[in-house]
């Protein structure tokens, strides 16, 4: 369904995999770059989509209840935390990461980032994966 509407369903599929819901863009990326897409329009479009998605997590954080939020995903949230805390800012350049990559760009509004920081940050880690992985498929 997605592969039908192009880079619209590239955009979507990152957008979505870049919140909490457990979804993936790699496999979108994969079939519209083997499909003859140009590389670097999809990296880009995916790029922005997965980073959109990550703002979002970014503002549910900044403006969740705290108790609710800790009730939620206990065990994820505390590691997440805890990794944030001990790299500080530059552990969003993991933020592509299955996982721990969408805990930390919650925690990153949580503890309320820089949202400049945040962008740059998440950006260039997100970038360099679809890069690579585009490299990869190629």
């Amino acid at each position: 369904m997605l592969l039908d509407i192009g880079l619209t369903g590239l955009f979507i599929s990152a957008f979505l995999s870049a919140t909490l819901l457990p979804m993936g863009s790699e496999a979108v990326l994969a079939s519209l770059l083997l499909a003859g897409g140009s590389p670097v329009t999809l990296v880009v479009m995916a790029t922005i989509g997965n980073v959109l998605g990550s703002v979002v997590n970014y503002a549910m954080g900044y403006w969740a209840n705290q108790g609710w939020l800790a009730r939620q995903k206990p065990g994820i949230m505390a590691r997440a935390e805890q990794r944030f805390r001990r790299y500080g800012r530059w552990s969003l350049l993991l933020a592509w990461v299955p996982v721990i990559g969408d805990p930390l760009t919650l925690i990153a509004g949580v503890l309320r980032v820089n949202l400049l920081w945040f962008l740059a940050l998440v950006t260039v880690g997100k970038a360099l994966r679809y890069i690579v992985l585009s490299v990869l498929i190629l």
